[in-house]
């Protein structure tokens, strides 16, 4: 699969390492009458990436920038290439990649010249069949092409019958190709006329890996503006934003992006704007201030048409509008209600000016088949992106969608339009050809497909000759019945295949560099497709359909992909469709251990409550600490406890927090502190009650001392964390039932419940209510959690913390930002002077994680791709850093695999702070 609705199951998978591997593969496979099918980051919407017979996979080792000629402004790249990686080595030169489709930090050269890719800046620096130099690629039959102006290095087998089909036909090559800016659809024959100097490197962009395998570009590079600002105009609705956009082109923008405000969250629509949509339309200039006049102009330009605007100047600032705009592709697959939307009419596109009058059009043909679609997309260019909710598991939803296609072809055609204006036609649109080109046009595709590929041994079925638009729907094989299983999946309506369905395979997953987000720090360890979340939900989505993988939960394939997800929850926030593996992982390990022995890791340290009350009533934690001192008897217990050899076995402290509570009053639930203000529940989570007391001895002084009054339940509660995520979840919930009961009074009474523990208080507020759907006081504890910080804010917020005035460094948690959020206290540090920002990612330990044998070259990838740079950095400018991390796992990690490195909970700070205050 890629990220459209097609799936194609193949023989086996290449990842070449040079060209001559890529041609040893063609070899074998023409001799046994294989297909091939080149393939990038698998990002491609119209279907193109999918393949039968052996794919090509270019990401793994041909992605070398060979060469950057800043003076001829070109790049020698390998197909496998990352566009960001190659945005960030040019840059140094003030140069950058023209076009830059919103998979930009995940898609490949290869594929944006196999797809004749665009992005938002092509207003500006037009498609990549505009960038491109020169291409060297491989036919199926083996020979080598080196594709550019004049046709010079392409053999005379291929160059005269190609040079005969175009003389043959000039006229209607000279008249049958619409005038406009994204015409990606068909074949670019029009670009081997002799008035255009016989541009071989253009006819082949955009022919999505039917004509030849490319295995080396040289591609133009064009100066990147020193500075961007961002008009933001807002308009009374969608048509209004799409009749204005080609009135903003005599401006000179890089960018006129149009999105209404069904596809923009409460949260960001506040930071727009007033209006019923937008047009993001960005300006470059020489510095800052040349910049923002420009944009400052287009928004006088534009006044009488919108009902407001802005102008963002900050980076920061642009890049949170942007990350609204890039995330629409996943966002929109999801539509107001809940129900599913899919592609297929992703990205048609028609003259600028006609924008206006083709969405009308098209929004009355939605209503006409009762389907509803959220448009958005490149308003300057006429091209329009859209996920459409098409029924496309049962017979009569599929019927509709052919119908609903060919109407949609036509009006695109009657507003001289392509029904291609980016991604390339694929299988979704490929069909559809003769209703723009007619068919002698199309017949002439053939043909020049005949020349290049006589057998038909590249990527058969597209583009030429293609399938129909309704075969090889990857939703055929999906049962369809709702699976039996322990979540409540209550976005996906309790069905896990729709839960699994979520993955579009857009991959924000892969991106390589995590930057603000989480997701996916075992793929960015590996480089295995397998190991990232969209390869994770494509093995539960053939377990599912049970053709290729066959044995159900029982699946050794989809066990060995899951077992290094970390279950960082990253993907839950991070994922534009909000996919949450580490939920389907828990799912996935309570079937496929039912009834079976389990690894000993999840005896040992799922069930680690268990162990650490019973090491805190029977007062053995020195006995332990000094066993493990032992080399032998610790080398032991690890390999009977299922840990990983390379761990050491943390120290336990000699007392419990709630030991320490009982010292400090008698009286059990009863309140502590001598303040008049909020009544607070003090949650002792396993991690700090057992083995960090100290963070809760210190939030107790900080909390109190904000005049809070505590309260700690009397009886062990828990949240179930270490059971979900060693899947065994019969004994998660007997716990959380357990909890709710001795919590009950609390609920009742309206109290608050302060979370010390990052992933615990993440637990109780996702897994809690969703594995207890049939129990009310799950969602009445779910929603009176509080972290540490949020508590402070919301209860004591006169309360001035002390002073600490350091800088900082560290970990925000991963949970923390996948569900949480980090807003109350990062405002929290602000007021006590700990400047700095803490970094992304996951620390790599994440629960058991990374102490389970097997885990820890994975687990010590994951600390190294963001925390432990940050902090030896940081700790480098200044010693005087104060390292912060509120959950256990973070800090253990720190301490473990960075020399020791102390670091503290944020209530230990300040707590030590109170205390210098004194």
């Amino acid at each position: 699969m890629d990220a459209s609705n097609y799936r194609r199951v193949p023989l086996g998978v290449v990842a070449p390492r040079d060209a001559d591997d890529v041609a040893a593969t063609l070899a074998v496979c023409r001799e046994r009458g294989v297909p091939v099918v080149a393939r990038g980051g698998g990002t491609s919407i119209a279907g193109q990436a999918t393949g039968l017979g052996v794919v090509l996979d270019f990401t793994r080792h041909m992605n070398a920038i060979r060469a950057v000629d800043p003076g001829s402004r070109t790049a020698l790249v390998q197909p496998g290439v990352i566009l960001d990686d190659l945005r960030n080595a040019v840059a140094q030169y003030g140069l950058t990649f023209g076009p830059d489709p919103s998979t930009h930090s995940r898609c490949t050269l290869g594929g944006m010249i196999g797809n004749n890719s665009c992005g938002s800046h092509s207003v500006a620096w037009g498609t990549t069949a505009d960038n491109v130099h020169e291409l060297d690629v491989l036919t199926y039959a083996g020979e080598r092409a080196v594709l550019g102006p004049g046709g010079g290095g392409v053999p005379a087998s291929l160059r005269n019958p190609v040079r005969a089909l175009v003389n043959g036909d000039l006229s209607r090559l000279r008249t049958g190709f619409p005038e406009l800016p994204r015409r990606i659809s068909g074949y670019a024959l029009d670009e081997l006329l002799p008035e255009k100097d016989e541009d071989w490197a253009r006819a082949f962009t955009g022919s999505e890996g039917t004509l030849g395998v490319l295995t080396e570009a040289t591609v133009r590079l064009v100066p990147a503006p020193a500075a961007r600002a961002l008009a933001v105009l807002a308009y009374a609705d969608e048509s209004a934003a799409a009749e204005a956009a080609a009135a903003l082109l005599p401006h000179g923008p890089l960018t006129v992006e149009g999105m209404a405000n069904d596809l923009v969250s409460d949260a960001a629509r506040a930071s727009l704007p007033r209006g019923g949509a937008w047009l993001f339309v960005e300006t470059g200039g020489a510095d800052a201030a040349e910049a923002r006049a420009r944009a400052e102009q287009l928004c006088r330009a534009a006044a009488e048409g919108t009902t407001d605007h802005s102008v963002v100047a900050d980076p920061a600032g642009q890049r949170a509008l942007w990350r609204v705009r890039e995330d629409a592709s996943g966002t929109a697959t999801r539509v107001p209600g809940g129900g599913e939307a899919w592609p297929g009419w992703e990205d048609c596109a028609v003259p600028p000016e006609r924008l206006g009058a083709y969405l009308r059009d098209f929004r009355k043909l939605l209503r006409e088949y009762d389907l509803r679609g959220l448009p958005y997309g490149h308003f300057g260019d006429g091209c329009i992106h859209v996920r459409i909710d098409f029924d496309l598991i049962r017979p009569e939803g599929i019927r509709h969608f052919r119908a609903f296609s060919r109407d949609l072809a036509g009006i695109v055609v009657a507003h001289g339009g392509s029904l291609s204006g980016e991604h390339g036609d694929g299988q979704a649109r490929a069909e559809l050809l003769p209703r723009m080109y007619g068919p002698e046009m199309v017949e002439l595709f053939h043909r020049f497909k005949d020349l290049w590929d006589p057998v038909n041994g590249l990527n058969p079925g597209i583009l030429a000759r293609p399938d129909r638009i309704d075969d090889n729907l990857r939703f055929a094989s999906l049962p369809r019945r709702p699976v039996d299983v322990e979540f409540g999946y209550p976005h996906d309506d309790g069905d896990f295949s729709a839960a699994v369905r979520r993955c579009v395979g857009v991959a924000k997953c892969r991106n390589t560099t995590a930057g603000a987000n989480v997701m996916c720090p075992s793929f960015r360890a590996t480089g295995e497709e397998q190991h990232s979340t969209r390869g994770r939900a494509r093995l539960l989505h053939e377990m599912l359909a049970g053709e290729v993988v066959t044995d159900g939960w029982r699946s050794q394939e989809v066990h060995d992909a899951l077992d290094l997800c970390l279950s960082c929850k990253g993907c839950r926030s991070d994922c534009p469709v909000g996919v949450d593996m580490a939920t389907y992982k828990a799912e996935f390990l309570h079937h496929h251990y039912e009834g079976r022995r389990r690894p000993m890791a999840h005896y040992s340290m799922g069930r680690l409550p268990q162990w650490l009350r019973l090491v805190d009533a029977t007062r053995s934690a020195p006995l332990l600490n000094a066993g493990a001192a032992v080399g032998p008897l610790a080398a032991v217990g690890k390999r009977l406890g299922g840990i990983a050899p390379e761990r050491d076995i943390p120290r336990l402290p000699h007392g419990s927090f709630t030991r320490w509570w009982r010292g400090q009053s008698r009286c059990g639930m009863a309140e502590q502190g001598g303040g008049t203000g909020q009544r607070v529940v003090l949650w002792p989570d396993t991690f700090t009650n057992y083995l960090s007391p100290e963070a809760g001895s210190a939030a107790v002084r900080v909390l109190q001392d904000a005049g809070l009054r505590l309260a700690v339940p009397p009886q062990q509660v828990c949240c179930g964390l270490t059971y979900v995520s060693t899947g065994q979840l019969d004994q998660a919930r007997k716990v959380m039932r357990r909890t709710l009961d001795r919590i009950e009074p609390a609920l009742d009474a309206g109290l608050p419940v302060a979370v010390l523990e990052p992933p615990c208080a993440a637990a109780l507020k996702t897994d809690l209510p969703e594995l207890l759907g049939d129990d009310p006081r799950a969602k009445r504890l779910a929603s009176a959690v509080r972290t540490f910080a949020e508590t402070l804010e919301e209860y004591a917020p006169d309360w001035d913390p002390p002073r600490v005035d350091r800088p900082v460094a560290g970990q925000t948690h991963c949970h923390q930002h996948a569900v949480l959020g980090d807003a109350a206290e990062r405002r929290l540090r602000e007021r006590a002077g700990l400047v700095g920002e803490l970094s992304g990612g996951c620390c790599g330990l994440a629960g058991n994680f990374g102490f389970e044998a097997g885990h820890y070259e994975v687990s010590a990838a994951c600390a190294e791709d963001q925390l432990l740079p940050s902090v030896r950095a940081a700790v480098a400018a200044d010693p005087a850093t104060e390292v912060l991390a509120d959950g256990y796992s973070c800090r253990t990690q720190l301490e473990q695999l960075d020399d020791g490195r102390p670091s503290r909970h944020l209530a230990e700070v300040l707590a030590e702070a109170l205390g210098e205050k004194g």
